[in-house]
């Protein structure tokens, strides 16, 4: 306690310069931690209570669909973008409006009526949204150090994996005491409060270099898209990008949507097979705190990176493949898949080795824009497969699901063979 009190003492613009992974430098990425929560809550929320909009609104299942697609396309925008911003400007001036927009965003929602403001409310939230994970990030480097980037990463995606192996679950419990739109509205209520910690305490550590604004808005936007080129032109930060979007899309693909539907067409019942994307989450938490402290002992990214993507194929492969083991060994086996994604947050890792620090947010904000993209193919892939088997009149059968999972499998293999032929870059002294 003596300890954090001294570090807020010495937060900027008040006393001494911070000391790096203090105190402050807790505070802060904690509220950047927080954030990322915070969005993962109302993004999880939005599958739970989008039934009650559609029948409340009088919305189609198009139009529920759309909404959802405007956030992602949205996003996908802007994230390209939020890295360079906070390469530029640094946390505090992209994280606290991102709080605020994101918290405006879901009072939209929540008081919402027609189609059109459902849309704007998904539009102001993307925006705010984009910085996020990246953001929470960014604050790791910078107030822990590029030393321990990849470990303080992990613990971010430890925490949003955490809270998404229990989400949904929690969501339900809170919609059995109040209606969706007070729900949201507490909800929003949580993020004025967040935004004001935010303004309050989140700082840079030190002055962020180049001009910022100063030089007007058309040279800044020049300096952010020189930024965002200047790390694209890196042929190692693409393939990073590859390998990884390939991993968590999987991840993504299975413990959103299809682990339970595969689980379920193979024999499990109902109930565990919801449960086994939970285990999954929480297999990714556990590798979240493993896989990039294991790269720091080892001085070593692509050991870990291979052998976690090996051991996420290997477990998919049995899940799909072999006949079914027992209720016991499929759940184990649903929590190694989820321990081995975690190898996708040395991405992140890779591809900010080969970059100059001052454009770490660029990099991974292009990682994980591509983890995005890569994410929604491999989740709409198995549903083609299944919707045209069944349209010609097929029974949703153990070879029918082993068809379905069949892009996420290759998917792993070819990430495993980019993991191999990818080069070494852990910083040496």
């Amino acid at each position: 306690m003596r300890v954090l009190m001294h570090s807020l003492d010495a937060q900027p613009g008040v006393g001494a310069r911070p000391t790096l992974g203090g105190g402050y430098a807790w505070v802060v990425w904690g509220l950047a931690v927080i954030f990322v929560v915070y969005l993962f809550g109302f993004q999880t929320g939005y599958a739970v209570v989008n039934p009650s909009i559609q029948k409340e609104v009088g919305l189609s299942v198009a139009q529920v669909g759309t909404i959802a697609t405007i956030y992602t396309w949205a996003f996908a925008v802007c994230q390209l973008f939020s890295g360079a911003l906070l390469d530029r400007l640094g946390a505090r001036a992209v994280i606290v409006p991102a709080i605020a927009l994101v918290t405006i965003g879901i009072f939209l929602f929540a008081n919402a009526f027609d189609y059109q403001t459902f849309i704007a409310a998904q539009i102001v939230l993307a925006i705010g949204a984009c910085a996020g994970f990246v953001g929470a990030g960014y604050v790791g480097g910078q107030w822990f150090g590029m030393a321990k980037f990849s470990f303080m990463f992990g613990l971010v995606q430890f925490a949003a994996s955490l809270f998404s192996a229990f989400g949904q679950n929690l969501i339900g419990l809170a919609l059995g005491y109040f209606d969706w739109r007070d729900l949201f509205n507490l909800v929003g209520a949580f993020g004025v409060v967040l935004f004001a910690a935010g303004a309050l305490f989140i700082r840079n550590p030190a002055p962020v270099e180049g001009p910022g604004l100063s030089g007007g808005i058309t040279s800044f936007l020049g300096d952010v898209l020189g930024a965002i080129l200047e790390v694209a032109k890196i042929p190692h930060v693409w393939l990073s990008a590859v390998w990884g979007a390939m991993v968590f899309g999987v991840m993504l693909s299975c413990g959103v949507l299809w682990a339970p539907k595969i689980l379920a067409a193979r024999g499990m019942t109902a109930e565990l097979a919801t449960f086994s994307a939970s285990i999954m989450w929480m297999g990714l938490a556990a590798g979240c705190l493993i896989v990039p402290k294991s790269s720091d002992i080892l001085k070593n990214r692509k050991l870990p990176i291979s052998a976690g993507i090996a051991l996420q194929f290997a477990s998919l492969a049995c899940l799909v493949y072999l006949p079914p083991v027992g209720d016991a060994p499929t759940l184990m086996l649903c929590f190694l898949f989820g321990m081995g994604a975690a190898a996708h947050m040395l991405a992140f890792s890779t591809a900010a080795d080969v970059i100059p620090v001052r454009l770490i947010g660029t990099s991974a904000a292009i990682v994980n824009g591509l983890m995005f993209l890569v994410s929604g193919v491999l989740i709409a892939m198995p549903g083609e497969i299944v919707t045209k088997q069944i349209g010609a009149g097929s029974e949703v059968s153990m070879s029918l699901v082993e068809q379905a999972a069949n892009p996420l499998v290759v998917a792993l293999v070819i990430a495993l063979i980019l993991s191999a032929v990818v080069r070494e870059t852990y910083p040496r002294p």
